[in-house]
């Protein structure tokens, strides 16, 4: 399994193509066609991984990416996780057969905290085995301990999942030490997605170089043009 693109070291920062990690996103309650079409338009521009948005956006986004590289992802259970199995279990279906072909699903952190580790692994390779599509379970680290961190990860790598995300980015970001736990824990088999306030070239570098294949964030084109005015190591 390809979980994206990795860091070629022999690079020095200004030179990492960052486009190809970068799931360019948009996750604003009020956000319209139009926000959703320029988002669309930049990942094609810019060569991003994908485009991330909420399942009410997938067709659009099928649409105007048709034939064109970026993935469209979409969020299950966001961003709390709490919903019922069923509801995110319906709600991935629906996603894919809208046009979807990446879920990032927010596990529920409630089992995870009670240590229900059935149910929540029924949860997410219910939709992994249903929807047929790669699963990026959102673990939500700032809310954990490390041996939860641990706990969660084994489960979701256990259920199926292609890659291992850090956080929805509500209830705080991502850090270096977290993605170098969850790529340790899964090896180079498994994607590492690590989002949440990544808006600089340098905290891009700095999670790549700890191990992530994808980077979730709304400031992408920016990201990158920081980088093309040398500010990378800022």
């Amino acid at each position: 399994m390809n979980a994206g693109p990795t860091r070629n070291h022999g690079n020095t920062a200004q030179e990492i193509d960052l486009a190809p990690f970068i799931d360019h996103t948009l996750l604003a309650p009020a956000a319209t066609a139009e926000h959703i079409a320029q988002l669309c338009e930049q990942a094609d521009r810019y060569g991003f991984a994908a485009v991330c948005l909420y399942p009410v956006h997938v067709p659009l986004a099928v649409e105007r990416l048709h034939g064109k590289k970026p993935h469209v992802c979409t969020v299950i259970g966001f961003p709390s996780g709490a919903t019922t199995a069923n509801t995110k279990l319906y709600e991935a279906q629906e996603a894919v057969e809208n046009g979807a072909n990446e879920l990032d699903v927010v596990i529920n952190l409630g089992w995870l905290k009670m240590g229900d580790t059935k149910r929540l692994h029924a949860e997410i390779a219910a939709i992994v085995e249903l929807t047929g599509q790669p699963v990026k379970a959102i673990l939500e680290t700032a809310l954990l301990t490390t041996g939860e961190k641990r706990l969660a990860a084994e489960v979701c790598l256990d259920a199926g999942v292609r890659f291992l995300k850090t956080s929805t980015g509500w209830q705080g970001g991502a850090t270096v030490e977290d993605v170098k736990l969850l790529r340790q824990i899964g090896g180079d088999a498994i994607g590492i997605k690590a989002s949440g306030g990544i808006r600089t070239p340098a905290q891009a570098i700095a999670l790549i170089e700890a191990g992530a294949n994808r980077l979730g964030t709304s400031y992408g084109p920016e990201i990158l043009r920081l980088q093309a005015a040398g500010e990378a190591a800022e």
